[in-house]
């Protein structure tokens, strides 16, 4: 992936200044020469703003031919529109990749003048926490957003928050269904409620995670944080298939934790994933190996799409954010509320899941882990081809144990390799 590290090109010369025309392009006006072109006077690029103006900005003509562009928030008004500032550079390549966004960035920030109406988005554990900010961002914006949660009460009391805190009733767009990720059952029947309702997903996040679990097993007889985490979203995926089109987007939140996984090529198997008893068991390598298996997970799920033209992104949120992940153990509570302060916000902590699920800049681009808005090495076992091939199908014979052969969604889903290639851009050599 070709990166831009230096913004200083982007500053305009004197005399210059940037405007937008009606299209949404960007040009640039010459005030010693009165004259206009369409390209930067300095880098040659041309750049396009996305969407509709803010929510509170409008667009007004003077009786004089101005235009000005007034916030009704505080009713000021500017010559500049609000857009500007994340005018997006047409590339001429898919991989080229200009960093916009940082760690300080909020999701809203990143949404700043995109209109995503008309677009649908799958979100689970939408109810809280990251992917709360995450619907709620995305909601704001028109998204059609599904919160795929279990406790169904906690889901419409976040849709009714977002209804009640926005002055536009954007909850309209919010819809609650049940999906308990302890129950692959719970998984068939969500998706098979999706696939009546629906007729396309632009966005699927793989949001929901679970933390810090003394050893427990779900019905299913599997561990409580191997299904929860990757098992059943893994399934989700397969099942929700179909539904996915050109130009969709599949964002699995992981973790900077999967750096610390225990997993290898020579113990990659059901027993490791999901252990009989708890002897040998800890709750923190059991979350890292989850994480770990997020990422593998993405990247063969990248390779097999890939040629339908849908992208797939895994990602880091950020560390120890104030959710609700640390809720099970006193003692990640305390640790979770005394880094509070040097952590990032919620809003900040889901900018990655949106950036990935919605930014024109990675149009093309899949298979690419991020942090901070930006793409991100990954461990090496992370990128290890084999142990993704491994999990993948470790996967399915652990659905079809439970299912049996004839198990949905599962059909022509192993893999020929061999056949794929990942355009992932840090190394073109992988």
């Amino acid at each position: 992936m070709n990166f831009v590290d230096d913004d200083s090109d982007d500053e305009l010369p004197p005399g210059w200044e940037e405007r937008v025309a009606t299209d949404g392009s960007v040009y640039y006006a010459n005030h010693l020469t009165k004259n206009t072109q369409w390209t930067h006077p300095r880098t040659g690029r041309k750049k396009k703003v996305a969407g509709t103006l803010p929510f509170g900005w409008e667009r007004v003509v003077s009786s004089n031919g101005e235009v000005v562009y007034v916030n009704h928030e505080d009713e000021s008004t500017t010559y500049t529109d609000p857009r500007l500032a994340f005018a997006v550079e047409e590339k001429e390549h898919a991989n080229d990749y200009r960093q916009r966004f940082d760690a300080s960035s909020t999701a809203l920030g990143v949404l700043v003048g995109r209109d995503l109406s008309g677009r649908i988005a799958v979100i689970t554990g939408a109810n809280s926490g990251i992917g709360f900010e995450t619907a709620r961002s995305l909601a704001k914006h028109g998204c059609t957003v599904i919160f795929a949660c279990r406790n169904l009460s906690a889901a419409e009391e976040a849709i009714e928050k977002i209804r009640t805190e926005e002055r536009l009733n954007i909850a309209d767009n919010c819809v609650a269904i049940h999906l308990d990720l302890v129950s692959l059952a719970s998984v068939v029947q969500f998706a098979n409620t999706i696939k009546s309702r629906y007729k396309h997903i632009d966005m699927l996040i793989l949001n929901a995670g679970v933390f810090g679990l003394p050893f427990s097993k779900t019905p299913d007889g599997l561990e409580m944080t191997f299904q929860v985490n990757h098992l059943s979203q893994f399934y989700l995926t397969l099942l929700l298939d179909p539904l996915l089109i050109l130009g969709s987007r599949v964002v699995i939140v992981s973790s900077e934790s999967h750096r610390f996984s225990s997993l290898t090529m020579d113990n990659i198997e059901p027993l490791t994933l999901s252990p009989d008893t708890s002897r040998h068991y800890w709750d923190m390598t059991a979350y890292n190996n989850s994480k770990l298996c997020n990422v593998l997970f993405g990247r063969q799920l990248a390779k097999n799409l890939q040629n339908r033209g849908i992208s797939v992104f895994s990602l880091h949120p950020g560390n120890m954010v104030a959710t609700k992940l640390s809720r099970n153990w006193w003692l990640y509570k305390l640790l979770f509320a005394f880094v509070r302060p040097f952590t990032k916000s919620l809003q900040q902590a889901s900018a990655t899941s949106v950036y990935c699920a919605t930014a024109p800049d990675v149009i093309g681009v899949t298979g690419v882990y991020f942090n901070n808005c930006c793409p991100c090495q990954e461990s090496d076992a992370a990128r290890n081809d084999e142990m993704a091939r491994t999990l993948w199908n470790v996967s399915i014979d652990m659905i079809k144990n439970i299912f049996g052969s004839n198990a949905s969604g599962l059909d022509k889903k192993l893999i020929k390799p061999e056949k794929y290639f990942i355009r992932r851009n840090f190394d073109e050599s992988e």
